[in-house]
């Protein structure tokens, strides 16, 4: 009988894996909790959340129960014309824990959809109020905000997108405001937004995920949101990694004084377990939709928009966010994370140790540039699996971004390996 393996390699293409890659897939049995059970047997804690969208931990009782509660009622039904609770209430409560200004909720199905449907929602908002000069988009090197051609777009021109160069739109991008380099990126913005031709400025608020974990001050961000309002440019904040409590509040916008435009939503929304993803708006972005011309319409879905399933168990993520149980974990995890970062200073090949909430990372220090094309990656990775821990570098940048429901005997046993690591 043909292995499961030979199975998934005659069959499958998995995503971000070069096709001779060496490494060997592992076959999952089932999960709980942070710990991924292999077919052979072998139990692997997952310390990054399932590329960063399992906030509650696998097999969550709660949520399947929504789940199943939920597909005996209504799995499915056309959002246009149509509505259900379990998207109304989702609606209701998010708008209730999400900063003051936004207002309304467009439904799409992933965190790549929903920064597009920001960016042209947009850039529509200005061509509806025949303000056609304003045609840019403002972004951050370093930035990267899904794989479909706009995000692409609004992303970081690199090694991933350069197939696709002759077909990307002209994005203006500023340097990352991290460190010294905070007043010229300020300054490279407002030379951009005084100009009257931007209309969105779109960023990662304070954390850079695929880009390596890169991180910069809510003091920084701020300052750039305020010049963006000065000059009537929108913000589009793209939370579909930093939100649902990943930077130590709800949401990382809540940071800042200055609030977004426009938010960007997936990834921990459904706590891992349906693809969902939302953006939302300010009334005042919504009323520029909110007239007669039809040609005027937002028109942009999906056939899963709305999605009664995907819906339901983002309620239930939102119930598990909300209990005081999480908080306190999310709160625990910070301080430990903080812990760590001090004694990992010490380590003999640690560099650039930072950390956000419960967001941790640091470099692997070599000769090298830090990238995710560095050489150190495949090393890191394969000895992190080797001992139990599911940590997928980032290049040489080692993070660690857990379930809440991670132990502390877990996160000790992941602090473990990263210790190993970084003193060999």
């Amino acid at each position: 009988m043909q292995s499961l393996l030979a199975k998934d390699k005659q069959y499958v293409w998995h995503p971000f894996t070069p096709q001779k890659s060496t490494l060997e897939m592992l076959p999952v049995k089932r999960a709980k909790g942070c710990v991924i059970e292999l077919e052979d047997g072998r139990k692997i804690i997952d310390a990054i959340s399932s590329w960063w969208v399992n906030t509650h931990g696998h097999s969550n009782e709660y949520i399947a129960d929504a789940l199943s509660k939920q597909a005996r009622t209504l799995e499915h039904v056309i959002f246009a014309g149509f509505t259900h609770e379990p998207a109304i209430t989702l609606s209701e409560r998010l708008i209730n824990i999400l900063p003051s200004k936004q207002a309304k909720v467009f439904f799409s199905d992933n965190g790549s959809t929903s920064t597009e449907v920001a960016m042209k929602m947009a850039l529509q908002y200005f061509w509806n109020k025949q303000e056609k000069n304003r045609k840019k988009i403002v972004a951050i090197d370093g930035s990267y905000h899904g794989d479909t051609f706009g995000a692409m777009s609004a992303g970081d021109r690199n090694a991933f997108s350069a197939p696709f160069a002759p077909y990307l739109f002209d994005v203006s991008f500023i340097p990352f405001p991290g460190g010294d380099q905070a007043n010229t990126a300020i300054e490279a913005f407002e030379a951009l937004a005084k100009t009257g031709e931007v209309a969105a400025f779109i960023y990662e608020p304070l954390v850079q995920g695929s880009a390596g974990m890169r991180m910069y001050t809510p003091e920084t961000l701020n300052t750039l949101i305020k010049i963006a309002h000065k000059y009537g440019v929108l913000c589009i904040a793209d939370e579909v990694m930093t939100g649902f409590g990943r930077t130590g509040k709800y949401f990382s916008s809540l940071h800042m004084e200055e609030q977004p435009d426009i938010m960007c939503l997936s990834k921990g929304l459904t706590g891992g377990t349906m693809a969902l993803g939302l953006t939302t708006c300010t009334q005042e972005v919504y009323e520029a939709y909110l007239v007669d011309d039809i040609m005027k319409t937002f028109f942009h879905g999906h056939s899963f928009t709305g999605n009664p399933l995907a819906c339901a168990v983002a309620n239930a993520s939102l119930d598990l966010l909300l209990s005081e149980e999480c908080q306190s974990n999310l709160r625990r995890i910070e301080e430990r994370h903080a812990a760590f970062a001090e004694k990992a200073k010490g380590f003999k090949n640690a560099c650039n140790i930072r950390q956000r909430g419960t967001i941790l990372a640091l470099d692997f220090d070599t000769q090298e540039e830090s990238s995710y094309f560095n050489q150190k990656r495949d090393f890191l990775y394969e000895t992190c699996i080797s001992k139990g821990v599911l940590l997928r570098p980032l290049g040489n940048v080692i993070y660690v971004l857990p379930p809440y429901v991670i132990t502390d005997e877990e996160l000790e046993q992941v602090y473990g390996v990263i210790e190993h690591l970084f003193n060999l």
